[in-house]
């Protein structure tokens, strides 16, 4: 499967289950340390877990989940080649995160 349909099977499954400002980032061949990035507003700290959850166990076995870094307002999936981050409303705005991907998204779309 292609980072471009992995990226679309991710963001079906959080649009699914009402996560909000769902944006895919495909970065293959870029300087950025994956090929993927999913970012996704949570409505509120229990829908971060419950996301995180219903990715689990709708993406399995088909993505290994190799490492999830949870806080309170942001959840970190790392997925080897793409990774997922699910973020509040607040977390969001704080760190502007698409911001910084979409430049990476220029460059390469540059190259």
């Amino acid at each position: 499967m292609s980072i471009n349909q992995r990226l679309e099977t991710i963001a079906q499954v959080l649009d699914k289950n009402k996560a909000e400002a769902i944006e895919t980032f495909n970065l293959e061949n870029s300087d950025y340390m994956v090929d993927g990035v999913v970012v996704a507003t949570a409505m509120a700290d229990r829908h971060l877990v419950a996301l995180l959850n219903f990715l689990k166990t709708d993406l399995k076995p088909a993505e290994q989940f190799l490492h999830v870094e949870e806080s309170e307002d942001w959840i970190v999936i790392d997925l080897g080649d793409i990774i997922v981050h699910i973020m509040s409303e607040s977390a969001r705005d704080k760190y502007h995160l698409e911001s910084f991907l979409k430049e990476f998204e220029a460059k390469k779309n540059a190259k």
